[in-house]
């Protein structure tokens, strides 16, 4: 049988989540929680929250169809 060194798990909720890192821990297997939750990049993140104030804030640039498609050719 061959190991592998990444389980990923979706337990679902708090009781399960705690039921595993019990388990896991009763086992003696090594294992890690992130800190960060979310999948995305944090400097990403903000940027395209930046994004959405800019335009929030009228910063934006308004262009017609016929600008965007000229702007493929």
């Amino acid at each position: 049988m061959k190991t592998s060194d990444i389980i990923i798990v979706h337990p679902g909720s708090d009781d399960k989540f705690e039921a595993l890192k019990a388990f896991m821990k009763a086992l003696k297997i090594k294992f890690e929680v992130p800190k960060n939750k979310s999948p995305y990049n944090p400097e990403f993140v903000a940027m395209i929250q930046q994004g959405d104030k800019d335009l929030k804030n009228g910063k934006g640039k308004k262009i017609t169809l016929k600008e965007l498609d000229d702007l493929w050719k």
